[in-house]
């Protein structure tokens, strides 16, 4: 591959002579004002994984920009929304460009490792051990482990969530494998984050669209509080909360499983700096505002070092999710503290369900649920981040509805996004192959054929007979066995909670 090279700096549109080139190492240029260049210093970057591009698309490719010269261990909490990521996003802050890919990649780790194959007997779990996960899908770079896995139960109003084998004998007739915690453990990592972060990442739908027509705009109040005025949509509601005793794997609901671990990291990191960090795409997006605000109303993040209480930062990144609950329910979020940056696609459809007709565009929404008490009122929470996949050069005009919603779209979106009316413009090394991953987005003269992510061979091998198998997979464990001992602990913390806001 050929480097980067600048022919000429004399026109204000410099061009680039390669017919392929590489990221290399982070450069900086120091133009000189008196030859009618720069008189600041700029980040020069580029990236493709193409070997051959148009002198149109290498133009698209350049990018001019400001890298924020602070260490991420100083400015974390901004980045995490302290502020309401004021002054981050017009124009895009670097840290947090990268930062909102990083956890867009631990979503999107949810998707490349869940079996969906239903001629496979562990349709609808995860294909690898927690100790190799990240391992397996080439994350073992990012210093995290996984804590635990998170499961549900098929008896939901959702159907078209659920996943299920076409085998009479399989892993679990009720539960489906939803996501993961995990932790940095990595020293390097910490510091560099400047504090241990736990992730939390809800798996999203594999059939992108269908599911949301199972939405049937039915407000339930969730009674994780004493206001029966916070109400959420009843499918995201029963998948969070409802379990089936005669499952190993969801005699705890997806709520008791995310809190008991959240509780037991916190009390085993006791005294460390700490951030909870919730990620979601779609479905998932949902399941991660619902945690988030769950943790907070719950008191989970209050933590006590024997002189002062406070609130461990707890911040949601969601990408194309669907509004979760009522305005009442925006409104304690942002009351807890809860930060949730809100990553779309303009032309998706997802974000826009429910609540067509009330939601947070509504200028008398607040009228309408107190006083006329109208029962399809929704509101998204957050700040919210548009994007828009026309003004990416490598993307068709796809009127394809699924290609809109797609998670590795809006990472590679996010990799070009520079501000409001900014040009796209590629800032870090993200591979724009990924694009196609599971999705056919990407123009036709790249090469890159269409939903190329599988496993080798559909995961079959030959056994010592020569013959070909689908091997047996090591059984993981349902639930770890303190996991009553923790709730209990978040039962004695929400019922002082509870007393202490009767008493005021």
């Amino acid at each position: 591959m050929a480097s980067l090279h600048l022919l000429s700096l004399n026109h204000p549109k410099f061009t680039l002579h390669a017919a392929s080139f590489q990221l290399g190492p982070l450069r900086k240029y120091k133009l000189n004002q008196k030859s009618n260049n720069l008189n600041f210093q700029k980040s020069i970057k580029c990236s493709t994984s193409l070997s051959s591009l148009s002198p149109e698309v290498e133009e698209e490719c350049l990018v001019l920009e400001e890298e924020d010269e602070r260490p991420l261990s100083e400015i974390w909490k901004e980045i995490q929304g302290c502020h309401d990521w004021d002054g981050l996003l017009d124009p895009m802050n670097s840290h947090l460009r990268r930062e909102i890919i990083r956890y867009g990649e631990f979503a999107q780790a949810c998707y490349d490792s869940f079996d969906f194959d239903p001629h496979s007997k562990y349709c609808g779990s995860c294909k690898y051990q927690g100790a190799r996960f990240f391992e397996k899908l080439g994350m073992a770079d990012r210093g995290y482990q996984i804590s635990r896995y998170l499961y549900a139960t098929s008896d939901i109003n959702l159907p078209n969530f659920y996943q299920k084998s076409k085998l009479s004998s399989v892993w679990s007739t009720h539960a489906n494998w939803m996501g993961y915690v995990a932790v940095c453990t990595d020293e390097d990592e910490i510091k560099r984050l400047g504090r241990r972060d736990i992730v939390v990442s809800w798996r999203g739908t594999v059939t992108y669209l269908e599911w949301i027509y199972d939405l049937k705009d039915i407000l339930h109040s969730p009674n994780f509080t004493n206001d029966p005025s916070i109400k959420m949509e009843l499918g995201f509601y029963d998948l969070y909360t409802k379990k089936e005793d005669t499952c190993n794997f969801c005699s705890f609901s997806a709520r008791e499983q995310v809190l008991a671990e959240i509780k037991r990291l916190l009390d085993y990191y006791d005294g460390e700096e700490i951030s909870i960090t919730i990620t979601g795409h779609s479905l998932g997006a949902a399941l991660a505002i619902i945690t988030a605000y769950d943790i907070a109303e719950l008191g989970v993040n209050i933590v006590n070092d024997g002189r002062v209480t406070h609130k461990i930062p707890t911040t949601v990144y969601s990408f194309g999710g669907p509004r979760v609950g009522n305005l009442k329910f925006k409104e304690r979020c942002e009351e807890l503290g809860v930060k949730v940056l809100r990553v779309i696609n303009i032309h998706d459809k997802v974000p826009t369900v429910p609540g067509i007709f009330a939601n947070e565009k509504l200028q008398f929404q607040k009228y309408l649920e107190e006083t006329v008490s109208f029962p399809w009122s929704y509101a998204h929470v957050g700040v919210e981040l548009t994007l828009d996949h026309t003004h990416s050069p490598f993307l068709k005009p796809a009127s394809d509805l699924g290609c809109a919603h797609n998670l590795e779209a809006h990472l590679h979106l996010l990799d070009g996004y520079h501000g409001k009316g900014r040009r796209f413009c590629l800032a870090n090394k993200r591979d724009i192959a990924l694009v196609n991953k599971d999705s056919n987005f990407l123009k036709k003269e790249y090469g890159v054929p269409p939903h190329w992510r599988q496993d080798e061979n559909k995961g079959m091998v030959k056994n010592n007979d020569g013959r070909w198998v689908l091997p047996e997979r090591a059984r993981v464990e349902a639930h770890p066995h303190d996991i009553s001992y923790h709730l209990n602990k978040i039962l004695k913390i929400a019922t002082g909670s509870s007393q202490l806001k009767q008493a005021q």
